[in-house]
């Protein structure tokens, strides 16, 4: 909404424009009028709408063309003043002023008109006869007022009119010629339909329509005035009212109803609840809230936003399977104007059996959203209808650090005790290890590894998919996989991030993450030098926590070559000794070895030894082979004599 309205007037000399300015200022008609009054500014707390008014008038006598089209380029409505007992200044509306004021522009982009028929005292009957006409002529006419400057006959609605036209303006929501709704205002209120329809019936039961009337205008309607509502709408569409609720061509017909009755200011509180603006278009302080968040810092859903996107996903699981369907899939981010979400949403996140989306697949993938793009997030989030539905202030307040405790999933879609001591984000990552504990909810593990290591079937495995399972299904490919792992009796999310192995390494962000996850081809020569290099090259002197990964151990081992064997390698390093891990099996594969990622997140300021001392470490499953066997358990000793 414009921040504040600039009126200016405009007519033939001696209709009155002066007097009506001064009329409104000094509340009695003027012993003298001047041929101009000085440019006068209402202040906002004393307009029916709240923003400064700046009302300019018009002299020809005082003033050049130039001067007059430059007033007319920085006015945000303007009133035509005519004489209602001259018919000549009435029907220069028509033939001068209008084409003056918006000559030649585009009929989306002209300034809105107020016509207004002064000296009403001097005549016993209307004008509007004669206006009409002239009104029907040109659209962006809002309305016509008669009044007197004499006897300060509706001078104060004249320009309450004027004030209106601007911050309630007709144009965007509605096309006269049609007697229809305009395209983008159909589009927002069905979008607004779609949101406060709770049950996702496609009506608004009265139990709806009081919460959004108590939303949008701040209390409930009586329970007559809600049957009058829906009679009204009953007696004027076949399918505006359905079941005793309000359909969406009913919901339409309504606020069409109250634009044709010159009531668009409903529609537009309405609009501008929903976070709309003048064009119709959400607004981006409504999409994209402030918020900052520091170096070292991350950012996570709270259990308000858990909460609110459970409540969706229930909302619009039409057929209770506990999974979205594509097509409920669909009708969900029918509020969005384009789906935000791919095909790579199926190898990014668990499914069910049949391959759909279910709640804990759709609860980590909006948690992968707010972790790794967090405007994005909150922009989602606003499509939503967050603040509206959630009753808060921003969709910031869906996002949180961990100042509480770490609940599982299951807690964190109950209410909290104390939600006001949460933190917009994370603690920063400098403190977790200087304080030895971190009670942060998800964390990034970047998996590093040569081309052909199974970076690729790590991630899968992670989604409890085998590799038969991933070659019979192999989907569009995901960078990026995310689940839950229990950490001592603590859920926590951990994010898989497959690194490329053409990536070069150009600036610290590029190895940070909160553990590293080095993979290798057991049965290839070559593959353990790659991990070797990068681990020295980036990882080494870092404080990030470094995991060792053994795949393809269903192989015979080679020799890896040149330099110090893995086990070596690892003991040298103080890291824990590779882990040994296969996705070959027939069944879902293994999940210690995620287990054991997230527990070093969890804890990054411990080494490998002191992990083990306090029994931190899973133990590490044993391998087939001999050799495997052998190197572990040289390590172990190694380990044991250091």
């Amino acid at each position: 909404m414009k921040r504040d309205v600039r009126i200016l007037l405009l007519g033939e000399a001696q209709v009155g424009k002066t007097s009506l300015i001064m009329a409104l200022v000094g509340e009695e008609f003027p012993e003298e009028v001047p041929p101009r009054a000085e440019e006068i500014t209402i202040p906002a707390d004393v307009t029916p709408e709240k923003v400064p008014t700046h009302i300019v008038d018009y002299s020809e006598s005082e003033q050049t063309e130039d001067e007059l089209q430059e007033e007319i380029a920085k006015a945000n409505v303007v009133c035509v003043v005519y004489d209602v007992t001259k018919e000549a200044t009435i029907e220069k509306i028509r033939t001068k002023w209008i084409p003056m004021v918006n000559g030649g522009v585009e009929k989306g982009s002209r300034i809105p008109i107020i016509l207004v028929g002064n000296k009403s005292d001097l005549q016993m009957g209307s004008s509007m006869d004669v206006i009409l006409p002239i009104m029907n002529q040109f659209s962006e006419i809002e309305t016509c007022v008669e009044c007197s400057a004499k006897n300060l006959k509706n001078i104060s609605e004249l320009f309450y009119y004027a004030q209106k036209a601007v911050l309630h303006p007709t144009a965007p929501l509605y096309d006269p010629e049609e007697k229809q709704l305009k395209p983008a205002c159909a589009r927002a209120l069905t979008r607004i339909f779609s949101l406060s329809d709770q049950d996702n019936n496609q009506i608004l039961s009265d139990d709806e329509l009081n919460y959004f009337q108590k939303s949008c205008f701040g209390n409930p309607l009586a329970p007559q005035a809600l049957e009058d509502v829906k009679m009204v709408v009953w007696k004027n569409t076949t399918d505006g009212v359905q079941d005793n609720g309000l359909t969406l061509n009913g919901f339409l017909f309504l606020n069409t109803l109250f634009i044709q009755r010159g009531r668009h200011e409903t529609t537009w509180t309405i609009l501008r609840r929903f976070g709309y603006d003048d064009e119709l278009e959400l607004t981006d302080d409504y999409l994209h809230p402030q918020f900052r968040v520091p170096p070292g810092c991350s950012t996570e859903l709270n259990h308000l936003g858990y909460q609110f996107l459970q409540r969706l996903f229930e909302k619009h699981d039409k057929d209770q399977d506990g999974a979205l369907s594509p097509t409920e899939l669909q009708n969900f981010f029918s509020v969005f104007p384009c789906v935000p979400w791919g095909a790579k949403l199926y190898n990014t996140v668990c499914t069910t059996d049949k391959g759909l989306l279910s709640l804990h697949g759709f609860l980590c993938q909006w948690t992968l959203v707010a972790y790794l793009d967090v405007r994005h997030c909150l922009e989602c989030l606003g499509y939503l209808g967050y603040p509206i539905l959630s009753e808060q202030d921003s969709q910031t307040q869906a996002l949180t650090g961990t100042a509480m405790p770490s609940p599982p999933v299951a807690a964190r879609l109950r209410p909290l005790a104390h939600p006001a001591s949460l933190l917009p984000v994370t603690r920063e990552k400098r403190i977790d290890l200087e304080k030895g504990q971190t009670q942060r909810n998800v964390f990034l593990c970047k998996v590093l590894g040569a081309r052909g290591a199974g970076k690729s079937a790590f991630l899968q495995a992670f989604l409890g998919r085998s590799l038969a399972a991933q070659r019979e299904n192999p989907g569009e490919p995901s960078l990026y996989v995310i689940n839950t792992v229990q950490v001592n009796g603590q859920e926590k999310y951990l994010i898989l991030y497959e690194v490329s192995a053409d990536l070069k390494f150009m600036k610290p962000s590029d190895a940070a993450c909160d553990v590293a996850c080095f993979i290798y081809d057991l049965s290839d020569p070559k593959s353990f030098s790659y991990c070797a290099s990068i681990y020295k090259q980036h990882y080494m002197d870092s404080q990030i926590p470094c995991v060792f990964v053994a795949s393809k151990t269903d192989l015979p081992e080679a020799s890896q070559q040149p330099g110090l064997s893995p086990a070596e390698f690892c003991y040298k390093h103080c890291l824990p000794p590779p882990f040994l891990f296969s996705c070959h099996g027939q069944g879902p594969p293994g999940t210690t070895v995620y287990t054991k990622l997230a527990t070093a997140a969890t804890f990054p300021h411990l080494n490998a030894v002191e992990l083990g001392a306090a029994s931190f470490w899973l133990r590490v499953a044993l391998g087939t082979a001999v050799t495997a066997l052998v190197g572990f358990t040289l390590y172990r000793v190694l380990a044991k004599n250091k």
